[in-house]
């Protein structure tokens, strides 16, 4: 089934819909008493929804046998990178000030920032793999192999959600985004399996 020609354009307005929310909050002073945390916490939020949301094209276009859905997931996975390096970027400006020893301090000494650094330097070489010109260089085998490290960076963006929200042991919406990844992962080993056997 082929996809509505306006549907990437929809998808590319959609993703920038958050982003957009966020520094409307900040310019308009609607993201509450502590605008730079927001800011921060809400594009890390959004990073690990829209890896997510890479994540489910595969199961749910084989669910609903609707292949040309693949076409979206080179799109959402740099949305995913776009706003983890937002994210990382807020961190340093808002909350270290560009002061780069300082940030190498803080991700030393606190593990939620070093696996979420981890997470995102996982991502650089997906996000620079991600067109046809390196497909066709790496090799389709290759290049398969390379983007499994997503499933890494799922498992540190996970970690890192985890530990960010156990200093203030909330922990619902981490068992929320467990449990989607779980499925998707758990997806991806019992068909692995199936193939091997």
């Amino acid at each position: 089934m082929l996809l509505h020609p306006a549907a990437k354009p929809v998808l590319f307005l959609a993703a920038l819909l958050p982003l957009a929310w966020l520094v409307w909050g900040a310019v308009t002073n609607g993201l509450g008493p502590n605008p730079a945390e927001a800011l921060i916490r809400g594009l890390g939020d959004w990073t690990l929804r829209l890896l997510c949301l890479t994540l489910a094209i595969t199961p749910v276009r084989q669910w609903i046998g609707k292949p040309a859905l693949a076409r979206f997931r080179r799109m959402l996975g740099l949305f995913t990178f776009f706003y983890g390096c937002l994210h990382f970027l807020s961190y340093a400006w808002l909350d270290k000030e560009w002061l780069m020893a300082e940030i190498a301090r803080d991700i030393a000494k606190r593990p939620f920032i070093l696996v979420g650094s981890l997470a995102l330097l996982l991502m650089l070489p997906l996000a620079a793999t991600s067109f046809n010109r390196a497909i066709k260089a790496l090799g389709a085998a290759r290049w398969k192999l390379l983007h499994r490290l997503v499933y890494g960076t799922a498992l540190l963006g996970l970690l890192h959600f985890f530990w960010m929200r156990a200093g203030k042991n909330d922990f619902a919406e981490v068992a929320v985004y467990a449990a989607v990844l779980g499925v998707l992962l758990g997806w991806r080993v019992v068909q692995r399996l199936r193939t091997t056997r």
